[in-house]
């Protein structure tokens, strides 16, 4: 059968057609990828992709929202969209649905995803283990974060909001951070630091330790000034927050007990290249008494270019399954 499926984020909302089969994506179309900050609603979105595609959609729907999928109304933590589940299938017409989180997606598709479709990034080599716990952590608008269990009897893919659990810094540069961001926020989680905004945190922060005046931009140039090493306080922003994503992920890593982690994320995708050369591996293994502990576990990063709209129709496959 052929669904709709759709990966609703902070900034972007994806939408492509797959089809099922056995309880499998056997196929994921081209995606179109519109601005949330254009549309007014799921539903006028969803509208604009079908007249894009110029043919009537299919009445079954994998969802995935970067929210916790829990409640009457659900509203988009990193986006003005208010969705309810009672009204998606009056709304979007379609007869049935599945909704789950973002990152609940990328974990299926982390399961779904064969070897080909990762790269090593540190720890021992070879393929993610067929058994247990992987961690499954990326930075985007948000930081999003899941974990897949797998066993003899099959898999399960866990949603989380662990990306709001509380920053911890490791040495005074990152106290500085944390002490201007607490004059912001009442409490700091980690994904002040380790997301696509948090960049910005962490330059304004190195301008005032040097004493420089703090120049405001968006959030696209300075990532493009970081990555390009045109300006060096951006370049020294960045491999500051690839020090924090790495303690992060060695963090989730511990406290779910997990004998892997894949780094995902729209973010986590274009920075792939650089995380392998910077302070990454060291900061995810400096657990003290447990480095020895973190010194087994394989780190893998996804290359599939769309795994929340894979994960999200991987999700309706299991759901609907025979």
């Amino acid at each position: 059968m052929q669904i709709v499926t759709a990966d609703i984020g902070g900034t972007h909302a994806r939408f492509a057609l797959a089809t099922i089969e056995d309880g499998r994506v056997t196929d994921l179309g081209e995606p179109v990828t519109l601005k949330c900050a254009e549309f007014a609603s799921l539903q006028t979105a969803w509208e604009a992709f079908g007249a894009q595609i110029g043919q009537p959609l299919p009445r079954a729907a994998a969802i995935a929202l970067a929210t916790p999928i829990r409640g009457d109304v659900l509203k988009m933590t990193n986006n003005p969209w208010v969705i309810r589940p009672a009204l998606i299938c009056e709304k979007l017409h379609v007869d049935r649905y599945t909704l789950v989180n973002d990152f609940g997606a990328v974990a299926h598709a982390v399961q779904h995803c064969g070897s080909a479709s990762f790269s090593h990034l540190c720890g021992p080599p070879g393929d993610l283990p067929d058994s247990g716990v992987i961690t499954v952590i990326g930075p985007g608008t948000g930081l999003g974060v899941a974990y897949v269990v797998r066993g003899a009897d099959g898999y399960r893919a866990v949603e989380t909001e662990g990306g709001h659990i509380d920053f911890a810094p490791l040495d005074s540069t990152e106290d500085a951070i944390l002490a201007r961001l607490r004059r912001q926020h009442r409490r700091v989680s980690v994904e002040r630091v380790c997301s696509g905004p948090g960049l910005a945190a962490i330059y304004e922060t190195l301008a005032s330790i040097e004493g420089r005046a703090v120049v405001s931009m968006d959030d696209k140039t300075l990532w493009q000034l970081a990555l390009s090493g045109e300006d060096s306080l951006a370049a020294a922003a960045f491999d500051r927050f690839c020090l924090s994503l790495g303690a992060a992920a060695g963090d989730f890593a511990l406290a779910q007990g997990a004998g892997a982690v894949v780094i995902a994320g729209g973010l986590g995708h274009r920075i792939a290249v650089r995380l392998p050369q910077s302070g990454f591996e060291e900061r995810f293994l400096a657990k003290g008494r447990f480095q020895r502990l973190m010194e087994t576990i394989p780190v893998k990063l996804i290359d599939h270019p769309q795994p929340g709209l894979y994960g999200a129709a991987a999700a309706f496959a299991q759901e609907n399954a025979a």
